[in-house]
């Protein structure tokens, strides 16, 4: 922190503190109306949320019925096209209108609605039963709830019921720092939250309030498990007050059902699906095909993973293309993998030549061959290994000034030996003169690269004395030509750089005879993605599996576009405050700290940094023995799935049991979290965001230190 800002701290306060005085007064609002809601029989409590509803739908009813009667003035063929863009103007005011005046209401009742989901909390936590009288809504829950029983003319909840495939008994009541972080979402704004401070007990606050409105409020999570988990998990909170409670992720696209989960007042389901239906409905021919409606409110879990991470990564519904199995990339593979071995062949004897020269004292010549080497092969291990010591890179650097100079005008003297160089910045491969004399051998066809000037060939044939019928037969055949040539010139492309680019278990997975996207930034597996322009057939081919048919977009969508449609965006997450300018810039959102319920206790120590990656893995490993001797539980953070399982060789050796989280292992993952508190275990686990499965500490863990 700088000077300047320490001086408007103490005359303006900080963020925080101008944060904590905006939301403060509404806590204690709602800690103020409490005591008269506790005092309430469930009856009279069902009652409030329902007048609240009323009060809402009473508020906008003049704006609402107006609305109405102008689409039925649209469908009328009497009126002039001046007269439809003026009520269809005047319809997107009135919803306009409607927004501002359901949001001044939920300001209003903002204190008691909190304090009803609170108490609600507080009699599921506090009985093992709640008896209310039957409501329609009640007996028709009961039909499908084990929860609810239907006796007479009463209903009768539990407090225990199955949330993602585990009984859960509920035992939580919210907390003032809770509270504070419910009115933050409410707000519109992103609340960071620490892990264990109960984010999805959070939500059901500024969810409840915003579905009173009858608009649909989105909860958004990033795995389909943590939804189906939540919307169970919460669910019964929301399903005593009457307001019905939909997953997406159980229903089929395009469905009644999933139609029907669009129109329930609560809907929770993956960013992916929310954004996938957006395209359907894109492309839906009738007006009956559309399941979703106005984008309302969303609350976003894992907000920096989807809104930033995530945000520019195009969600696409592609389909076939004409000749989309007429493809080869089977056939070009063999003589790809051979030039690739000769390239590493070479980059490896570069290397071998660079480090004598450089332990002779020749560094400027070795720096030469090293530049070469990473022109050749930039993720080569070895080469980047030797980088990792002392002075090597900054040699090679030193190197690259100089053959970059004048606009790379020395740079043929580093690259014409090499068979093809890789562009690590711009993700792309090119192929030297060596490479296409190499491959021209390969295929047996030494034009194999040239494409020919089709203006040219136009041209002669125009000019030449020939028969109609022949000139269009010749002008045909002379399109395909290109049209051939060109498509294999890209297939060789794209295959060398599937082999030069792209690494099996750090890029992309291999399962169930798939190739598999892995998300570099969380580690896990993008399900339904893939490269386009022929790359994923490319790495199928390498890996070789099923070549799948090529196919061409239909739809696509960023979520960084689709969620800034919804009138009101709010998120959590544990780590914001680093993207609140991102988050600022891009959504208009506002990062507001939550204070924690009780202080920290946790130790957080000071980054080691480690001369080598040996150093470095061996100092964890040493460091996990430890901790396993001591009987504490360790998690390992890993950044690929490669070093996960590097890791999970190095305890193997030294006999440490151990569980492996990666996106090889994603299924498991609630499995392997769960126990990741017991007494002695070690969990490897690769970044992934909104694991949403707590760890427990075991009595023993707790005494030996954590």
């Amino acid at each position: 922190m700088n000077i300047f800002e320490s001086i408007l701290k103490v005359f303006f306060g900080s963020k925080s503190d101008k944060d904590r005085k905006e939301i403060e007064p509404y806590v204690e609002a709602i800690k103020a109306i409490y005591p008269q809601i506790e005092g309430l029989t469930n009856d009279e409590l069902r009652a409030r949320s329902a007048a609240l509803r009323a009060a809402i739908a009473d508020h906008i009813r003049p704006d609402e019925e107006r609305i109405k009667g102008l689409k039925i003035e649209l469908e009328s063929d009497l009126i002039s096209l001046a007269e439809k863009e003026s009520k269809s103007k005047e319809i997107d005011d009135l919803v306009k209108a409607i927004d501002e005046k359901i949001e001044q209401k939920l300001d209003e009742i903002l204190p008691e609605a909190f304090a009803i989901v609170k108490d609600t909390a507080r009699r599921f936590a506090q009985n093992e039963t709640i008896e209310v009288t039957a409501t329609d809504f009640d007996r028709d829950l009961a039909a499908v709830k084990d929860f609810v029983t239907i006796s007479g003319s009463k209903a009768i909840y539990q407090n225990s019921w199955i949330a993602g495939g585990n009984l859960i008994k509920w035992d939580m009541i919210h907390y003032d720092s809770q509270l504070f972080g419910g009115v933050v979402l409410h707000k519109g704004k992103i609340a960071e939250m620490a892990t264990g401070e109960g984010k999805t007990l959070v939500a059901t606050l500024p969810v409840f309030l915003n579905a009173l409105a009858g608009k649909g409020v989105h909860m958004v999570t990033v795995n389909d498990s943590l939804a189906r988990r939540d919307s169970e998990w919460m669910g019964p909170i929301y399903q005593f007050h009457g307001l019905s409670v939909e997953c997406i992720d159980r229903t089929q696209p395009g469905s009644p059902e999933r139609r029907k989960a669009y129109l329930a007042d609560i809907t929770f389901g993956t960013n992916n699906e929310y954004g996938f239906d957006y395209l359907r409905d894109n492309m839906a021919i009738s007006t009956d095909d559309l399941v979703q409606r106005k984008h309302h409110y969303a609350i976003v879990d894992e907000v920096d993973s989807v809104l930033i991470d995530d945000a520019r990564t195009p969600l696409i519904i592609s389909g076939p293309v004409p000749k989309g199995d007429d493809q080869m990339f089977e056939q070009y593979r063999p003589s790809i993998e051979q030039l690739f071995n000769a390239q590493r062949a070479l980059v490896t004897q570069l290397l071998a030549d660079s480090k004598r020269l450089m332990g002779e004292g020749k560094m400027d010549e070795g720096g030469i061959l090293l530049y070469r080497a990473h022109k050749g092969l930039p993720k080569y291990k070895p080469l980047i290994k030797f980088l990792s010591e002392p002075g090597i890179k900054a040699q090679m650097l030193k190197t690259e000034n100089v053959y970059m100079a004048d606009n790379n005008r020395r740079m043929p003297e580093i690259t014409d030996d090499l068979f093809f160089t890789i562009d690590e910045r711009h993700n792309s491969v090119e192929l030297m003169d060596k490479g296409h004399e190499w491959l021209s051998g390969s295929f047996g066809e030494d034009g194999f690269f040239v494409l020919p000037d089709m203006g040219v060939v136009m041209a002669d044939l125009e000019k030449a004395n020939l028969p109609a019928e022949e000139k269009i037969a010749k002008r045909d055949e002379a399109i395909n030509d290109y049209a051939v040539k060109t498509e294999r010139v890209h297939t060789v492309n794209q295959l060398l750089k599937a082999y030069s680019m792209f690494e099996k278990d750090v890029e992309y997975v291999v399962m169930d005879n798939k190739v598999k996207i892995v998300d570099e930034q969380t580690g896990r597996i993008l399900e339904g993605r893939r490269y386009s322009d022929g790359l994923h057939q490319a790495i199928e081919a390498k890996e070789r599996v099923t070549v799948e048919a090529a196919t061409q977009t239909f739809a696509t969508v960023t979520l960084q576009n689709y969620f800034r449609m919804y009138h009101k965006l709010s998120g959590m997450t544990g780590t914001a405050e680093t993207e609140a300018g991102e988050f600022w810039s891009i959504y208009k959102l506002d990062v507001v700290v939550i204070p924690t319920n009780r202080p920290v206790i946790r130790d957080d120590r000071d980054d080691l940094i480690y001369k080598t990656k040996r150093e470095k893995y061996n100092a964890v490993i040493e460091e996990i023995e430890n901790l396993v001797r001591l009987g504490r539980p360790v998690l390992v953070g890993t950044t690929s799935v490669e070093i996960s399982e590097l890791l999970s060789r190095m305890l193997k050796l030294k006999g440490i049991k151990h569980n492996v989280l990666n996106a090889k292992q994603h299924q498991a993952e609630a499995q392997v979290v769960a126990e990741a508190g017991h007494a002695g275990q070690v969990t490897i686990a690769t970044n992934m965001a909104g694991r949403g499965t707590d760890i427990k500490l075991t009595p023993e863990v707790k005494e030996a230190g954590g």
